[in-house]
């Protein structure tokens, strides 16, 4: 079975450490995802495309600087990917392993969390939801500005937590699920 995020229901989130003492968290407000369940109902693939520039860390001057050359340089590399490779269920959880692509750089990922087993809402759409996270090295994708803090220390991290709260609608054969 063919499924599609539904994006009002699902959340692409990070956070990273800030001065070494706080968590700054943030969010892709755009993103677009499918996923195929086989005949068991196991997942058997998960894709993701993130726009860059919709990155929103609820601070507009932090934002603009995220989508320059110093990070995500959104205008040069508009989209982030996922793409699993190889999926790992056992009940409920799962284990996505695949490539993300950020910054025009492709690297091997894992990240882990729950599927659910689908139910059926009101108007009788199929819908299964997937909760996973990872933690990735910004560096290993070229996001490597900086600033050394004169106490020692970074002003951002260099480890980004990653978070996927997706809800999904079994695509209906010959049309469009409705979200």
């Amino acid at each position: 079975m063919k499924w599609t995020l539904d994006t009002s229901h699902s959340a692409a989130e990070f956070s990273v450490k800030h001065l070494m003492i706080s968590t700054v968290r943030g969010r892709f407000k755009t993103f677009t995802g499918t996923g195929e369940t086989g005949a068991d109902g196991a997942l058997k693939s998960v894709e993701m495309e993130l726009d860059a520039a919709s990155i929103d860390t609820n601070e507009a001057k932090r934002d603009a600087h995220l989508r320059s050359a110093d990070f995500f340089d959104a205008e040069k590399f508009p989209k982030i990917f996922f793409r699993s490779s190889h999926i790992e269920q056992k009940g409920d959880s799962v284990t996505l392993n695949g490539s993300l692509t950020m910054h025009g750089v492709t690297k091997p990922v894992t990240l882990k969390g729950e599927f659910s087993t689908p139910v059926t809402d009101p108007w009788g759409n199929s819908r299964a939801a997937l909760e996973v996270s990872t933690k990735i090295n910004r560096k290993e994708w070229g996001l490597v500005w900086n600033m050394a803090l004169e106490a020692g220390g970074l002003m951002v991290a260099e480890d980004v937590k990653i978070s996927v709260e997706a809800e999904a609608v079994a695509v209906k054969e010959g049309a469009a699920a409705a979200a």
